[in-house]
Parts: C-alpha cells; structure tokens; sequence
C-alpha cells in the first residue's frame, strides 16, 4: 500500500480520535505524516508507535487558531521534506448548549477553532503546496453543515467550512491544488462513547450504527490520492443516511411502507 509514496501530510487533531484514524492510514499508504495536535502526550506516543513500526512520522504540537504556530509546521515540513502535498483540517471542538445558552466567550471559540482554524491552515499552507507543484486539502466539515443541529456554534462553523471549502477550491484550482470536504454523520471515539444522543442518533440512522474512524480515514485517503483527481469543491457526506432521508424513512417505517 503505497499510494502516497513520497507526500508529506499534515493531519490536525491527530494525536487521537479520528484525527489518529486518519494519520495511521496515510502512513501506512507511505505518506510522511506530521502529526499536529495541542495534545502533546498522545501526539508524541502516537509518533514512538509509528515510528517504532518503521513509518515516517513527526508531532509537532499545533493550536490551529494561532498563526506563527502553523507558520512553525510549514517550516518544519520545509525543513523534512521540502513541500506540502495534503493536508487534513480535523481539529475541532464542540459546545453542546442552546442559543440561549451559549456565550459569546464560548460561541467565538469553537468558531476559531473549526473554522478560523481551517481558514488559517489553508491560508499558511497552499502557498507552499503551490511552490511545489499542487496537492489536496480535505475539511473535516459534518453532516451538522447541512441542518438545524442542536449546537449553534458548533452547526454554524460546519456550514462555514463548507463555503471556505468551495471559495478556496475556486481560488487554488489554477495551482493544480483540490480542496474538498468531509461530512461525517454520528462517529464514536473515546470522546463522545458515554454521550446520551448516541442511542437515538444511532436509532435515526437508517444503516442503524455509527460510523468508525477507519471509515471517514478511508474517504480522506481517497479525496488526497490520485484516485480523486478530478474533484474539488465538493462534499462527501458520509452517516449511514441520515441526511439522505432518515426522516422520510421513519415516517415510511411506521406506515408499512418500508420494513425495518
């Protein structure tokens, strides 16, 4: 397996969940993977276990709303390898309270976190891929992007990862650089394993489970390979469903119309 044999990739929020999901299976397609992440203990032993297994990977820690830290990613990619052929916008955080109940304070995080994060990576980063000829970028935006999700702030930056996804696909295409992104539906990792919306999340979903990590890597691998080379400005919706219907298909189920 050796798709992305001699790519340098960047994977935010890397250390662990998805974002680790997403690291180990662009090693193992033989890419040199920068694992970026504020959690300096996993990233680090997350990059002893890779490494110890013979992949090139190196953490570098990263708060993504901060500029002279992805500044210090780009230079270590520089230093590595010479150039930036992917990177992965994972980093993101959630909320879970109401409008009513949200504050200004924590709105405004979460917005710079998803989403002023993202826009950050792509701003520091396509320059350098440009420099080298292209590459493939992939926002980890959700299905939330699509609807009335109960978390605002949350909701709110996926939606916008969805336009800074199209805007800079349009921007960079002339670079030979794709841009695209990934909307995952209900996705369990050691984060949200105890959270009481799992059950009925999972009971909406017409595939009726959540998706793994090692799934939403597959599609990441696949929109930065060549595989995908014809692709940009979209997104991939990937929850069993749910946004295709699974209210329709509720209302059907109960009527007779479909069997469950």
């Amino acid at each position: 397996m050796t798709r992305l044999e001699s790519k340098l990739a960047i994977v935010t929020g890397g250390a662990r969940g998805q974002g680790e999901a997403e690291v180990r299976l662009l090693a193992a397609e033989g890419a040199s993977v920068i694992i970026a992440d504020v959690l300096e203990a996993e990233g680090r032993a997350l990059e002893q276990e890779l490494s110890d297994a013979g992949h090139a990977v190196r953490f570098k820690r990263l708060d993504v709303t901060r500029p002279e830290e992805w500044q210090a990613i780009a230079t270590l990619a520089a230093d590595w390898m010479g150039k930036i052929d992917i990177l992965v916008n994972n980093a993101g955080i959630i909320n879970r309270t109401t409008v009513a109940d949200t504050g200004l304070e924590a709105w405004e995080r979460v917005l710079r976190v998803n989403l002023t994060g993202a826009f950050l990576g792509i701003q520091t980063v396509a320059p350098v891929m440009a420099d080298g000829g292209g590459g493939a970028i992939v926002n980890i935006s959700s299905n939330s992007g699509f609807s009335g999700h109960y978390d605002p702030a949350y909701t709110a930056s996926k939606w916008g990862l969805r336009g800074l996804t199209r805007s800079s696909a349009m921007e960079y295409v002339g670079h030979n650089i794709r841009v695209n992104a990934i909307c995952p539906g209900l996705v369990v990792t050691g984060l949200n394993a105890s959270s009481p919306h799992l059950k009925p999340m999972i009971g909406m979903t017409p595939m009726k489970r959540s998706g793994t990590p090692e799934e939403i890597a597959q599609l990441v691998l696949f929109l930065v390979s060549d595989a995908s080379s014809f692709i940009t400005g979209e997104d991939f919706v990937i929850d069993g469903g749910f946004t295709a219907g699974a209210a329709y298909r509720q209302v059907a189920s109960q009527t007779g119309i479909y069997a469950d």
